[in-house]
C-alpha cells in the first residue's frame, strides 16, 4: 500500500540514531537533534519463532543496530552491545491490529498498543485529523506508539448508516459523487487508503473501485450490501471486514437472499434498524450455507488474494449482547466515559428494538461465525488479525490476544493465529521486506514473551518487553507504559477525543 513505503521513507529519514535517544515518555522521548553511532543490542539465547513454518529456532541470538536486526542465530556478540540475555523467552515478529478504532487520547490508545505488543495498527477511519498527526509523529519519532496505517473517512450510501452527530461520513449518492469522494481525499493527501462502506449502491462502489485505481489509491472495507462477495474480490477491493456480507454470499438461496437486502429500507442515521432488518437474511444464510458456493466463492477471494478481517472479537460482542460485558481487569484502562459510551452503544444501536426471536438466536449466530472462519481457513483464504477496538467491550490492545484465542477457537492452529497478526499483515501493507519475521535487515519490530505461544495461543499475553524499530522497552518500561494509562483515563483529555464508531458505531465523546 502507498502509506507504507510513504511511513518507512519517514522512517529512514529520521534514523537510527533518533529513535535511540531520550527517556520512555511521549513527546520529548526522541528529541535529540543530531545524529549518534547507533545503539547495538543483543538478545542472546533467545527461541525465536518462526512465524511461517512454525519452527522454534532455540539458543538464537539477535543483533539489533539501531532500528534493523542484523544478525540471527549464533553470531558473536560485540563487545560494545547491550546484551539482554532471554534465557527461556520467545521472541516473534510485532503484531499488527488491522482493524482499530482508537480513542482519541494519545495517553491512552498509543501506549495501550505498544505494551500488548502491537508494533502495528490500522485504523480504519480518519474520522479525526488527530490520528494523521499521530502517525506521522510516530514515524517522525516524536510521539512513541505503533506504526499506524490509517483510512479516510468512511464512504457510504444515501442514506448513510451514521448520525452525522456521531460520525463524519462521506455521501456518495451516485457514481459523480463517489468519484468526487476519491479526488477529494486524493487531494487532500492525508489518508492511506480508502474506506468503503455497507449502504453504497453497486453502481457508486464500482466507480470509486475504479476512480481509486486511477489515482492510485487501495481500497478496503465492507461489502456492500448489493455487491457479491465475488464482484468485491474481482473488482480489486483489497480487503472485506468483517464476515456481514460473506455470509450472505454462500447460501444456497443467494437470490432471496440478495432480494431481501435490496428491500431494506432505512432513514438516515439509523443504525440500529439496518442491524435488526439485517439479522434474519444473516439467519437465513446461515441456515442454508453451501459448501459448494463457498468453494466457490473463497476460491475468488484466495486467487485474487482478496484479504478478510473476522473481527470476531467484535462479533463475540454484538451476536451475544446478553453474555458478553467489559473485563473487570481492563476497565482501569479506559475512562468513566469510555465506559458509559459502550453501555451507550449496546442499548441504543444493538439491544434496542430486537424481537424475542432475534435474541434466542445469540448464541447460535456467534458458533455460526466460528465456524464460518474456520470454512474460510480450510479454503485458504488469507486472514488479517483484526478487532474493530472502538466497538464494545474492545480495550486497545488487550483486545488482539481476544482475537487471537478467537482465531484458535473458530480451528486456526496457533501459527496460523500468529501469521495472521505478523507475517499476512506485513505483505497487504507491501512491508514485508521490512516486517513480519525475525530476520537479518528488517526493522526490529518484536515481541519477547515468557512462554511458547505456538503451544498455547494465550502465552501471546505473557508479554515480557516490546521492540519497536529497534527500541527496547523493557518489562519495568512496559509496566510504567500501562500504570501511566491507569493514571491518564482519571484525567480530563488533552485533546478533544475521537468518535470512534467503525463497523458497529459510537457516540462521540467530543462536546
Amino acid at each position: 500500500m502507498n502509506s507504507s513505503r510513504r511511513q518507512f521513507l519517514a522512517q529512514t529519514a529520521v534514523g537510527a540514531a533518533v529513535l535511540a535517544g531520550g527517556s520512555l515518555t511521549s513527546r520529548s522521548a526522541f528529541a535529540s537533534p543530531r545524529p549518534a553511532a547507533p545503539r547495538l543490542t543483543a538478545l542472546t539465547n533467545a527461541t525465536v519463532i518462526d512465524v511461517a513454518t512454525g519452527r522454534r529456532n532455540r539458543n538464537q541470538n539477535v543483533l539489533i543496530s539501531g532500528e534493523r536486526i542484523v544478525a540471527v542465530g549464533r553470531p558473536a556478540v560485540p563487545s560494545n552491545a547491550t546484551r539482554i540475555d532471554l534465557t527461556g523467552k520467545y521472541v516473534i515478529p510485532g503484531l499488527a491490529d488491522m482493524h482499530v478504532h482508537s480513542l482519541g487520547d494519545e495517553r491512552v490508545s498509543p501506549p495501550l498498543y505498544l505494551a500488548n505488543g502491537l508494533t502495528t495498527v490500522r485504523e480504519m477511519s480518519g474520522t479525526n485529523p488527530t490520528l494523521y498527526d499521530w502517525r506521522d509523529r510516530i514515524a517522525a519519532g516524536t510521539l512513541l506508539g505503533p506504526r499506524m496505517i490509517v483510512a479516510s473517512n468512511i464512504i457510504d450510501g444515501d442514506p448513510t448508516l451514521w448520525d452525522p452527530n456521531l460520525i463524519q461520513v462521506i455521501v456518495a449518492a451516485d457514481p459523480a459523487a463517489g468519484r468526487a469522494a476519491v479526488r477529494t481525499i486524493k487531494a487532500d493527501g492525508k489518508a492511506d487508503f480508502l474506506k468503503v462502506y455497507s449502504r453504497l449502491a453497486r453502481a457508486t462502489w464500482a466507480a470509486i473501485i475504479d476512480e481509486a485505481r486511477k489515482v492510485g489509491l487501495t481500497v478496503a472495507g465492507h461489502g456492500p450490501d448489493e455487491v457479491t462477495s465475488k464482484d468485491v474480490s474481482n473488482a480489486g477491493q483489497r480487503s472485506i471486514e468483517h464476515i456481514h456480507s460473506l455470509g450472505l454470499s454462500v447460501s444456497t438461496r443467494e437470490a432471496e437472499v440478495r432480494r431481501m437486502i435490496m428491500d431494506i429500507k432505512v432513514a438516515k442515521g439509523d443504525y440500529n434498524a439496518w442491524f435488526r432488518e439485517l439479522h434474519p437474511i444473516e439467519w437465513l444464510a446461515r441456515n442454508t450455507y453451501s459448501r459448494a458456493r463457498a468453494a466457490d466463492v473463497f476460491g475468488t477471494l484466495r486467487r485474487n488474494n482478496t484479504r478478510v478481517t473476522p473481527t470476531l472479537t467484535m462479533h463475540n460482542v454484538l451476536d451475544q449482547i446478553d453474555y458478553t460485558s467489559l473485563d473487570p481487569t481492563l476497565a482501569k484502562y479506559l475512562s468513566e466515559e469510555s465506559i458509559g459510551t459502550y453501555d451507550y452503544v449496546i442499548q441504543n444501536l444493538y439491544a434496542a428494538n430486537r424481537t424475542a426471536e432475534e435474541i434466542s438466536h445469540q448464541r447460535e449466530m456467534w458458533a455460526w461465525r466460528q465456524r464460518f472462519v474456520r470454512e474460510l481457513i480450510e479454503h485458504d483464504v488469507p486472514l488479517l488479525a483484526g478487532t474493530d477496538t472502538g466497538t464494545p467491550y474492545s480495550v486497545p490492545g488487550f483486545a488482539l490476544h481476544d482475537e487471537l484465542e478467537h482465531l484458535v477457537g473458530a480451528g486456526a492452529t496457533t501459527r496460523q493465529a500468529l501469521y495472521a497478526a505478523t507475517a499476512e499483515p506485513a505483505r497487504f501493507l507491501g512491508m514485508y521486506a521490512e516486517l513480519g519475521s525475525v530476520d537479518p535487515g528488517k526493522i526490529a519490530d518484536l515481541v519477547v514473551l515468557d512462554a511458547d505461544p505456538l503451544s498455547d495461543i494465550r502465552n501471546s499475553r505473557q508479554l515480557n518487553s516490546v521492540i519497536t524499530r529497534g527500541r527496547v522497552i523493557s518489562p519495568a518500561q512496559r509496566r510504567q507504559l500501562l500504570a501511566d494509562v491507569e493514571a491518564a483515563v482519571k484525567e480530563p483529555p488533552t485533546a478533544a477525543t475521537i468518535a470512534a464508531g467503525g463497523c458497529c458505531g459510537t457516540r462521540s465523546t467530543a462536546h
